[in-house]
C-alpha cells in the first residue's frame, strides 16, 4: 500500500512581537468567519450583523456610526469639522447624508460608500460593490470568493511590528519594501476616501503605521498614516486616513499625536505633507491648538515664551505654531514686539477637556510605545 501523501501545511500568519492577551482564539462554539450580504442597502454605513456574530467589532445605537465627542473636543472644532464634512459631500454632488451615487465596499462588518475614484482593475471598478478582506486587504468581486478566502486566510492583524498597544488599540509599523502587496492594497483602498492621494504602487520608500482595534477574531483595521523613510522637508506624515465608520471617535487625533510622538523620539521637528484636505487641516489645527494651550498652562505666569523652545519640546514646526496662533487670534503685534495672548477662557476650557480625554480609550500613552528609530537605504521613485 503506497504511503499517504502529507497535506501541505498552511502558511503561518505574521507573528506578534509580544504576546497578545486580548486577542485569544474564538471559543469553540463561535461560528466561522462567513460574510453574508443583506437584501437591502438603506444606510450609508451599516453593520452586517451576521458577519461576526456573536462577536462584533463595534456596537451601534440605532444604526448611527458617529459617536458624540461633546465634552472631549471644543464646540468650535466640532462645528468646523461638520461644516467641512458637509462641504465635501456637496462638492461630490452627494447632497444629504444618505444620498450617494458612488460605489461601495464591504469591509469587515461594514458596507461603506466610497467618496472618490481609485485605480482598481477595470473589472472591479464596474461592480456596484467590492469585497475587501479587513485583515490582508485583498479584494474580490463576490461574496462567494470572499467566503472562500475567509476560510483560508490566516491573517488576523497587519504584517510588520506591533510598536504600540494600550487596551484594545494597537499600532503596527509596516515597511513598504517588505510587505509590498499589503501596502499597495492599502493605498488603493485609501484612495477611495482621499482626494489628493497620488501614490499607489511605489510603496518601497514609505513606512505605514496601521491603527487597529482588537476583538476575539483579530485586529480590525481602523485607520493608518504613512511617511517617507527619508523626507527632505522633514514631513512626519505623507497620508493619513480614518475609515468613515470610525470617524468622530477620536482616532484621527490619536494618529496625529502618535506621528509627533515618533518625531520627538527621533529628536526632530516635523510637519504633515501639503496640501492638506479640508478635514485634515481642521484636525491638525485642532491638535496644534491643544499642544500650544497645554504648553501655556504648563508655563503658568512666566513672561518669556519661546516659540523655538515650544517647537523643540513638542516636535511641531515653527511655521505651524505661528499659523495656529494667528488663526485663533492668539498672536498680536504690540509696541514693536509679537506677543502671545493668554486667553483665560481657552485655557480653562482646555484644562477641563484634558481631564476628560485622559479617560478616553484613544488617549495616547507614550509609555506603551516600544520603538526606536531605524536607518533605511535611500530610494528614488525614478529608479
Amino acid at each position: 500500500t503506497p504511503p499517504k501523501a502529507t497535506p501541505p501545511q498552511p502558511t503561518a500568519s505574521p507573528s506578534l512581537p509580544f504576546s497578545p492577551p486580548y486577542c485569544p482564539s474564538p471559543p469553540p462554539s463561535s461560528p466561522p468567519y462567513c460574510p453574508t450580504i443583506p437584501s437591502s442597502h438603506t444606510f450609508r454605513l451599516r453593520q452586517l450583523h451576521s458577519l461576526l456574530a456573536p462577536h462584533k467589532p463595534l456596537e451601534f445605537i440605532n444604526n448611527q456610526p458617529e459617536a458624540s465627542l461633546e465634552g472631549l473636543a471644543p464646540a468650535e472644532d466640532l462645528a468646523s469639522f461638520k461644516e467641512a464634512q458637509e462641504s465635501t459631500r456637496q462638492a461630490l454632488g452627494l447632497g444629504g447624508s444618505e444620498e450617494y451615487r458612488l460605489g461601495r465596499i464591504q469591509f469587515g462588518s461594514f458596507e461603506v460608500d466610497t467618496w472618490y475614484h481609485s485605480p482598481y482593475p477595470r473589472e472591479y471598478t464596474q461592480l456596484p460593490v467590492i469585497y475587501v478582506c479587513e485583515f490582508c486587504l485583498k479584494f474580490y468581486k463576490s461574496t462567494d470568493t470572499l467566503y472562500r478566502h475567509a476560510n483560508i486566510c490566516k491573517w488576523r492583524h497587519p504584517p510588520g511590528n506591533e510598536i504600540y498597544r494600550k487596551n484594545l488599540l494597537s499600532i503596527f509599523e509596516v515597511d513598504g519594501e517588505k510587505h509590498k502587496a499589503y501596502c499597495q492594497n492599502l493605498c488603493l483602498m485609501a484612495k477611495l476616501f482621499l482626494e489628493n492621494k497620488t501614490l499607489y504602487f511605489d510603496v518601497e520608500p514609505f513606512l505605514f503605521y496601521v491603527l487597529t482595534k482588537a476583538s476575539h477574531y483579530g485586529c480590525h483595521f481602523v485607520g493608518y498614516f504613512s511617511k517617507e523613510k527619508h523626507s527632505a522637508q522633514n514631513c512626519n506624515v505623507s497620508c493619513i486616513l480614518t475609515m468613515p465608520q470610525y470617524m468622530n471617535h477620536g482616532y484621527g487625533k490619536m494618529m496625529i499625536d502618535f506621528s509627533y510622538l515618533l518625531t520627538r523620539r527621533e529628536q526632530k521637528v516635523g510637519s504633515p505633507e501639503r496640501p492638506l484636505s479640508d478635514l485634515g487641516l481642521i484636525s491638525y489645527r485642532s491638535y496644534w491648538k491643544d499642544v500650544i494651550l497645554e504648553y501655556l498652562i504648563r508655563l503658568g505666569k512666566q513672561d518669556a515664551i519661546s516659540i523655538k523652545e515650544l517647537s523643540q519640546e513638542s516636535g511641531l514646526h515653527c511655521d505651524d505654531i505661528i499659523s495656529t496662533l494667528q488663526f485663533h487670534g492668539l498672536l498680536k503685534y504690540w509696541k514693536g514686539k509679537h506677543i502671545i495672548l493668554r486667553r483665560k477662557d481657552l485655557l480653562d476650557e482646555h484644562a477641563l477637556l484634558c481631564e476628560k480625554r485622559k479617560k478616553s480609550p484613544t488617549f495616547l500613552d507614550p509609555s506603551c510605545l516600544h520603538w526606536s528609530p531605524a536607518t533605511y537605504p535611500v530610494y528614488s521613485l525614478y529608479d
